[in-house]
């Protein structure tokens, strides 16, 4: 079992940054790619970033690329999401995930523990 934790979310105005975190603890080797996913009230789970424990190969939507960065630390078994030029559309709650999806790191299904979720929100 993996057991993930998210914090760093709140409430923002647009324009403004946060970091979200998501310490994992358990048998961490056991997964291979960590994940963020967002869920917008009455909309989809949507695929934000994914990040490989090992190479530090990323992967971002498009509705993100160039504004959120992800990044580990492995002695810390922590994964990062950070989150600039944040607009209104970003509100959401965030889940951070980890697993082994291989090249459909974007599909949420084929991640194995999810975290419970932390709350971005984004005035404008």
């Amino acid at each position: 079992q993996v057991q993930l934790v998210e914090s760093g979310g709140g409430l923002v105005q647009a324009g403004d940054s946060l970091r979200l975190s998501c310490a994992a603890s358990g048998r961490t080797v056991a997964v291979d790619t960590m994940g963020w996913f967002r869920r917008a009230p009455g909309k989809e789970r949507e695929f934000v970033a994914t990040i490989s424990w090992s190479g530090g190969s990323t992967r971002y939507s498009n509705s993100v690329k160039g504004r959120f960065t992800i990044s580990r630390d492995n002695a810390k078994n922590t994964v990062y999401l950070q989150m600039n030029s944040l607009k209104p559309e970003d509100t959401a709650v965030y889940y951070c995930a980890a697993g082994s999806p291989g090249y459909k790191s974007g599909i949420g299904a084929n991640y194995d523990y999810w975290g419970q979720g932390t709350q971005v929100t984004v005035s404008s």
